[in-house]
Order: structure tokens, then C-alpha cells, then sequence
């Protein structure tokens, strides 16, 4: 009878087991899926980069080509002032503070704050009766001593007869004839005391004497006013009007050698910023010393002042005109850069691109500047907009909308003009 037996593994000895295929494709499908992701964002990092350099590229060669707006003035040849500039102050002509030459109460006001008065017209009245009553006095106290001088007229008269007849004496006479005297100086004096009385009713009717404006009243109707203190109204004349301004002394011969000649000096009223022309007028004369102080010598110059645009107190730049350039090539002074080579201008040339062009500045007037050469008539300057120029840049002319206001330098104080 036989059997069947099974063969044991060996005790103590351990199964081999192959790595399983499903699990390396999947470690290689994830490598590749990591990998292949890096590579897009690295590629879209590059592709973003490229199309923004493209673009600034693109960008900057655009704002190469495109043209710069700039303001720009047109060089002219034309007859310009030299003149001085100081600072100065609007005075009234005449000014007069109205004081009244009696005391008595103001009873009445003729006029309006701020209107125009004429010379002899009647402003105020302060009550007259208390002087009218003392001239009726004095004109009795006349008529009373005229009678009597006339009854001692009549008794010299007699006592002249009975003296020719030798009835009375030579003292008896004389002292008739005295006393004929007496009376005779005293209507004069009352003629005298009426005069005065007269006199102080007239300045009961307070008159203006001069032509002016009135301004601001400073007493009202029903206060008792004081001979010769209390301030009424101020009258100041208009037209015309003066300008008072001061210069330096060393720019004084300069001005004392234009006012020799026989022609007068102009002088050009601007506002306190000296660019808007407020009037014209001319220099009347100048002061007899300078002051120790400040070292500077006063000038009055007169304006009609036709439109009142001048008024009391009022600062102004007084423009004193010496002399006249009648072909003058001028331009704005905002076109003139400085340069470690000296000045110069841009010039925009017809095909709308600018060029640097050296420059020689004669004379700064205010906002205007007088060259001596490297301009023409007719020549297109930047005025505005510098900053941004390179040689050959394209612009897009606009013409000046503001001639702002330059600062002198280099000409002396106060706004001395070059030669």
C-alpha cells in the first residue's frame, strides 16, 4: 500500500516576492507630471518676461517718436524802454485835513463818504447864531459910536467958531478935537470887531479847499466841535496823483543827467507783482539830499490818474524810463537756460524738432530780454517745457499763454536795468 507525501519549504527561510509593475509606472507618471509642470511655469515665466520687454521696448520707442509739448514766443525786433525799477508809494497830491476855525455844534453834514467835492464847495455848518448874535452886537455898538462921533463932530465944529472969535481957549479946543478923536477909533474898532465877527459866521459854513475825494466822515451832526483840533474829513486829490519811490545812490548821477535834458522822464506805474501796466505818467523832481540811513535818494513822479486806478497808499513798481532802443531783438525771459558754457535758448526749427542755439544777453527789462546776438527776427524760442529737451526731440508748439515775471540779477539793487 503506498502514500502520498508533501514536500515542506525548509524551516527559517523567507518567501521572495517580485516588485509589483503597477507601482513603477506610476512613481514614472507622476515624475514626468511634476516635471512637465515646472517646464510650463518656467516657460510662461520666460514667454512674460519676453512680451514685457517687447512692450517697454515698444513703449519707449513710442514716446521717442512722440512729440513733446512745449510753449514757445516768437523773437521780436522792436523799440524797448531801458528804465529803473523801484518800489514805490501812491500819495495824494494834495491831502487836507479839514479842521474847523470856530467851536459851536455841527448841525448839519452836505455831503456823502467817497464822493467828489470841487474847491469853495460847502461841506458841514456848525451852528451860527451864537457869532451872528455878537455881529449884531458889534454892528450896534458901531452904529451907537457913529453917532456920537457925529454930535462931537458938531460940538468941534462950534467950539472951532467961538475959538476964531477968541471967546474960548486953545486947551478948551483941543480937547473937543480929542474927543472928536476917541470916537473915530472907536468905530474903527468896531468896524474891526465886525470884520472878525463876520469872519468867524463864514467859517460857520465849512468849505472844501481843494477839488478831492472825501473820505470817511469823522465827526457826526450834534457833537460840539473845537477850533482848530478836531479832525472833521480828510480830502485827498486824485487827479492828479503822485508816486513816491526811492533809487540808490550810486543809480542817482545816472538819473540827474537824463533830468538835465529838456525832455521829461517817463515814468510807468505796474502792479505789486510788476507785470500789469496800471498807468503812465511822468517824473516831477527829486529830493535835495540823500538819505543817511538807507542810502538812497527819493523821487515824485505825477500821473493824471484820468481813470482813479491810482489810489492813496497803494504800493506800485514805478518802471523810470532813461532812454529808448528802437531796434531791439527781444524774446520772453523764460527762454533763456544758463549753461556751464553760457546761455542759450532752444530754437524749434520748421521741421518741429528743437536745437540748442548760444545766446548773449544785452539787457533783462522785467519779463523781457534784449540779445546782442544768436537771434533773428521771426525765430520760435521755448518758453516752457525745457526740462524734458534733448537735441533733435520733436515738439508740439503751443504759443505762450504766460510771461511769468523774472527776477533780476546781476543789475544792481532795486531793479536797475543794465546799460
Amino acid at each position: 500500500m503506498s502514500s502520498t507525501q508533501t514536500t515542506q519549504p525548509a524551516t527559517g527561510t523567507a518567501p521572495v516576492v517580485p516588485p509589483p509593475q503597477r507601482h513603477r509606472i506610476r512613481t514614472t507618471i507622476i515624475f514626468l507630471l511634476v516635471v512637465g509642470v515646472v517646464g510650463f511655469i518656467i516657460w510662461r515665466i520666460v514667454t512674460a518676461n519676453d512680451k514685457a520687454n517687447k512692450q517697454a521696448a515698444a513703449q519707449q520707442a513710442a514716446m521717442a517718436n512722440r512729440a513733446i509739448p512745449v510753449q514757445v514766443a516768437t523773437v521780436q525786433e522792436k523799440a524797448m524802454p531801458i528804465y529803473v525799477t523801484a518800489l514805490g508809494t501812491v500819495s495824494p497830491y494834495y491831502s487836507v485835513t479839514v479842521k474847523p476855525r470856530v467851536t459851536g455844534e455841527l448841525i448839519r453834514v452836505n455831503f456823502k463818504e467817497g464822493q467828489d467835492v470841487h474847491q469853495g464847495e460847502e461841506l458841514m455848518t456848525i451852528d451860527p447864531r451864537p457869532y451872528q448874535a455878537t455881529l449884531d452886537q458889534a454892528k450896534g455898538q458901531l452904529a451907537k459910536d457913529q453917532a456920537q462921533l457925529q454930535n462931537a463932530q458938531a460940538e468941534y465944529d462950534r467950539y472951532k467958531a467961538l475959538f476964531d472969535q477968541g471967546v474960548v481957549s486953545k486947551e478948551t479946543l483941543d480937547a473937543q478935537a480929542a474927543n472928536f478923536g476917541n470916537y473915530e477909533g472907536a468905530i474903527k474898532a468896531d468896524q474891526a470887531a465886525i470884520d472878525a465877527d463876520a469872519l468867524n459866521v463864514q467859517y460857520c459854513h465849512i468849505t472844501s479847499p481843494i477839488t478831492g475825494k472825501i473820505g470817511l466822515r469823522l465827526v457826526d451832526p450834534g457833537n460840539v466841535v473845537t477850533a482848530n483840533t478836531t479832525n472833521l474829513i480828510v480830502i485827498n486829490q486824485f487827479q492828479p496823483i503822485a508816486v513816491l519811490f526811492t533809487l540808490p545812490e550810486d543809480q542817482l548821477p545816472r538819473v540827474f543827467a537824463k533830468m538835465s535834458g529838456a525832455r521829461a522822464l517817463q515814468a510807468e506805474a505796474y502792479d505789486r507783482s510788476d507785470t500789469i501796466h496800471i498807468a503812465s505818467g511822468q517824473l516831477l523832481t527829486a529830493d535835495n539830499q540823500i538819505d543817511t540811513t538807507t542810502g538812497t535818494g527819493k523821487l515824485k513822479a505825477v500821473f493824471p490818474n484820468k481813470d482813479e486806478q491810482l489810489f492813496p497808499n497803494q504800493f506800485v513798481n514805478v518802471h523810470l524810463v532813461l532812454e529808448t532802443r528802437p531796434d531791439a531783438i527781444t524774446a520772453p525771459t523764460a527762454a533763456v537756460q544758463h549753461g556751464t558754457d553760457g546761455d542759450f535758448v532752444w530754437i524749434v526749427k520748421p521741421d518741429k524738432t528743437v536745437a540748442v542755439q548760444p545766446v548773449k544777453v544785452d539787457v533783462t527789462e522785467g519779463t523781457t530780454v534784449i540779445f546782442s546776438d544768436g537771434l533773428k527776427p521771426g525765430d520760435q524760442v521755448v518758453t516752457d517745457g525745457a526740462d524734458k529737451l534733448r537735441e533733435g526731440t520733436k515738439v508740439d508748439a503751443r504759443p505762450m499763454t504766460h510771461n511769468r515775471p523774472a527776477t533780476q540779477s546781476g543789475n544792481g539793487s532795486n531793479g536797475m536795468m543794465g546799460q
